[in-house]
């Protein structure tokens, strides 16, 4: 090769690379399988450069393939694909009865559960051979998807000789997709499955999905939202999902939908959907066999009934084990389960009754009905008593139900939590939950362990996740949001692992293993959950988000006086539920005695969760010596400061990771910063009106450096009363009607410095308006309010947005002034502007 030849080569070869640091969408998840570094390689250079199977699976032959690809894309190195041992060192693929056929004397020290695997090294007609065998095939691709990341995460792996079990049989996720290719509490765009009311032709992203999910461990998806749509059951429909289940199959994934109880009226044409007609029983094993006959290896039935307008049982008098169980003796010939949602309340409870208590539903339910359900009936119960809030506690029906498998439901998708416009690290949360000790028979009682059908000794059981992926490249829209399902997905392997290690396999297999990186990405990840609640709901008081509508910005009345039970109960006087047996709803009573004594009382009450069990004077000291009211001040003021933090720490990785996933991480936490300032002054100024009781330092309520919008000087724009009123700073904003544009100035009046101006604004969904700033006749900054919020329709919580402007040299008596130019119903509204000093 010429010298010249060779320079354009390695210009070729650092142009891709620069190109690869600059730009990285996400798409491949954990699954990059980037180039190691010259010293990590060197650590794997005597791996084999063969691989075996041995047998003839789809499963084990995906298992090579994906082999084949990972080495490839680490170490540079394509492995040859052999029929047979050859007489050198190979990887070794197979189930172990076919492998031991091969390799006489090969036993694991210990039983292989179905889709546990084992990882060994031994020498095979005299060379060093990487075994991956299981029980079974899907065993065998889950060790080799551990295997490769081990490798990703720059592991030792001689010697090898390891078993991994699962904790638990199940380990699914459910999508809330509709046919028309929407998703419920969906925030990453439209279904990957379905479109126009049909499964999508071009069912890529479905397997690149059930790729992720097969790399860490999960064996089933439903994929329909559990408000069904009963044609999933039409007979035409069918052959649409044997077409996913066919993509679903090669990665050992299975199959399940949502399913509406009322299909055999609704498509069936039957004259009733009476659980206990003989009519509804034949229908559903025909249909049931029907699915089987195209789909052999289908998973089972979601079914959500009785809850929140969805038809159940109850319409003829009947039991949620009624309903359960004609559908699952349908499925049990086939080994398919029913998956029936404990989601099951009346949301048009009496406000006025200080007795009605949602919380109490689920057990009061289905407790009494323990032991009357199929074996192949899971009872799929919310981790909490309401509804993925951001702090509940561990629902007393996992406790209840000892003659009944059950299954724990977490919720992947943000839907209380920041909805994926704020980083909230979830593992964190789930680890409290699944190592709650409910003390059944006085014993430790971890709830993981009743999923997981140890405590009670039950055939099935385990952990579900609803997730709702969509058509976005990253899949979860915010980069670091698919570390949950990362999270969940490896909880539901182990839940004995913990959330520290969790992060840091998931930034390792996604950013890299830098130790800067791994550890600033780590630390902002595990901080996460705690501060979203710091800035949102405090105590147990739960989110205090806009429940009536989007589930994001605050909306604190929105959970008062209606019958959908996620009340406060605050008032002049004091806030929280009081949820005691002696003077209260008696929830508390529903746990085993040890659990309940605990709740019983303020005293041994755990203050993250006092205001759930108790209302207590604003006045009432925490076991920390801070007031109630106190502490939520206090704990607003720290959740900002902390995702200020997270900027900083973010900003110290410019140059360490690729520059589009950086750019994106980075205008999601700064705009979490602005709506964390949202929350904070909503929240405390909503409880300092209501208790009169002043913030101890003086912030709560007073803004020195902001400038109201209403009271500019306005041309065009005029004041509008926001409501709630907590929600606009000063309960107002402006508005502008005039289609050419409107103004709002002010004159600056601080000592001339270095200044940086936040411009509090409103970026609704229903327009795109302009704004300008300017300093004088200076344009200092443009945009245009895109930023395509959840649910934003008007001014408030939900639309309020930040922007910052830095670096503007300010002197006494400057102009400034913001224009805007309104569009379609958004009247290019504004809250105020703050003015800091830099």
């Amino acid at each position: 090769m010429n010298p010249c030849m060779r320079m354009t080569v390695a210009a070729i070869l650092f142009a891709v690379s620069a190109a690869l640091l600059s730009a990285e969408t996400g798409r491949e998840a954990w699954l990059r399988y980037a180039p190691l570094t010259k010293t990590e390689r060197t650590k794997y250079a005597a791996l084999p450069a063969v691989t075996v199977v041995i047998g003839d699976s789809e499963l084990v032959h995906t298992a090579q393939d994906e082999l084949v690809r990972g080495m490839h894309g680490m170490m540079g190195r394509i492995l040859r694909e052999e029929k047979e041992l050859p007489q050198e060192s190979a990887f070794v693929l197979g189930t172990l009865s076919s492998i031991q056929a091969g390799v006489p004397g090969l036993h694991p020290s210990a039983q292989l559960n179905e889709d546990g695997f084992w990882l060994m090294t031994a020498k095979v007609k005299g060379h060093d051979t990487v075994i991956i065998t299981a029980n079974n095939d899907r065993g065998v691709l889950n060790g080799v998807f551990a295997f490769l990341s081990k490798i990703a995460r720059s592991q030792n792996i001689t010697p090898l000789n390891e078993i991994q079990q699962p904790y638990a049989p199940v380990r699914w996720v459910d999508q809330w997709d509709n046919l028309n290719g929407s998703i419920e509490r969906g925030y990453a765009g439209p279904s990957i499955f379905f479109v126009d009311d049909n499964v999508r032709t071009d069912l890529t992203r479905a397997d690149e999905y059930a790729r992720l999910l097969a790399s860490v461990g999960i064996n089933g998806c439903a994929v329909n939202n559990v408000n069904s749509n009963p044609r999933v059951l039409d007979e035409s429909f069918l052959p649409q999902l044997a077409r996913i289940a066919n993509v679903f199959r090669r990665w050992g994934i299975k199959l399940s939908i949502s399913v509406d109880v009322s299909s055999p009226k609704a498509i069936g044409k039957l004259g009733s959907f009476d659980p206990l007609d003989p009519k509804v029983m034949e229908w559903w094993k025909k249909k049931s066999d029907d699915i089987y006959a195209l789909i052999p290896d289908f998973g089972g039935f979601v079914v959500k009934a009785d809850s929140e307008g969805q038809p159940g049982p109850s319409s003829y008098g009947r039991t949620p084990a009624d309903a359960a169980n004609v559908i699952a003796r349908a499925l049990k010939p086939h080994g398919g389960i029913l998956f029936y949602r404990a989601f099951v309340y009346n949301h048009h409870l009496d406000w006025n009754n200080p007795k009605n208590d949602r919380a109490r539903a689920a057990y009061d339910i289905f407790r009494p009905l323990d032991g009357k359900f199929e074996d192949n009936v899971i009872i799929q119960i919310k981790h909490g008593p309401i509804d993925f809030q951001a702090r509940e506690p561990v629902s007393p029906l996992f406790a209840g139900l000892k003659q009944t498998n059950s299954a724990v439901e977490l919720q992947v998708t943000q839907e209380y939590t920041g909805q994926q416009r704020h980083v909230v690290f979830l593992p964190s949360m789930w680890k409290v939950m699944l190592d709650f000790d409910l003390q059944v028979n006085n014993s430790v009682t971890p709830m993981k362990d009743i999923v997981a059908g140890k405590t009670f000794h039950r055939p099935l059981g385990g952990l579900i996740a609803m997730v709702n992926v969509g058509m976005d490249e990253n899949w979860l829209a915010h980069p670091l949001a698919m570390a949950n399902l990362y999270g969940y997905a490896r909880l539901a392997w182990n839940p004995n692992q913990s959330a520290d290690s969790i992060a840091d396999e998931w930034t390792r297999l996604t950013f890299g293993n830098d130790p800067s990186v791994v550890k600033t990405i780590s630390d902002i990840q595990l901080a996460s959950w705690r501060v979203y609640e710091n800035y949102t709901g405090p105590l147990g008081a739960q989110t205090l988000t806009n429940i009536l509508g989007s589930h994001y910005g605050p909306g604190i009345e929105s959970s008062e006086n209606n019958g959908w039970g996620q009340w406060h109960r605050a008032d002049h006087e004091g806030i929280g539920m009081d949820r005691s047996v002696a003077t209260g709803t008696g929830f508390a009573g529903q746990y085993p005695e040890t659990v309940a004594k605990m709740y019983e009382s303020t005293q041994t009450t755990p203050d993250e969760l006092i205001l759930f069990f108790h209302h207590v004077p604003y006045r009432y000291k925490l076991h920390s010596g801070k007031t109630v009211i106190q502490y939520i001040y206090d704990s607003h003021y720290q959740g900002v400061e902390q995702v200020e933090g997270f900027v900083k720490q973010w900003k110290s990785l410019r140059g360490q990771i690729d520059d589009q996933r950086y750019a994106e991480v980075l205008a999601r936490l700064e705009y979490q910063v602005g709506h964390a300032t949202v929350w904070r002054d909503a929240i405390n100024n909503y409880f300092l009106k209501l208790s009169g009781i002043p913030d101890q330092q003086g912030r709560a309520g007073h803004f020195p450096n902001r400038i109201e919008a209403e009271t500019m000087q306005l041309r065009g724009y005029h004041p509008v009363d926001v409501d709630p009123w907590e929600n606009a700073s000063g309960g107002k904003g402006v508005e502008c009607s005039e289609t050419k544009g409107c103004t709002a100035s002010f004159k600056f009046d601080h000592a001339a410095g270095w200044y940086a101006l936040n411009v509090q604004y409103f970026d609704q969904t229903n327009g795109q308006s302009k704004f300008r700033v300017y300093l004088g006749a200076q344009l200092v900054d443009e945009w245009i309010a895109d930023a395509q919020l959840p649910r934003a329709v008007k001014m408030g919580g939900d639309a309020s947005i930040l922007r910052t402007i830095k670096g503007l040299a300010l002197r006494r008596g400057d102009e400034i002034r913001i224009e805007g130019i309104p569009d379609g119903q958004e009247l290019a509204p504004l809250d105020y502007v703050e003015i800091v000093h830099q």
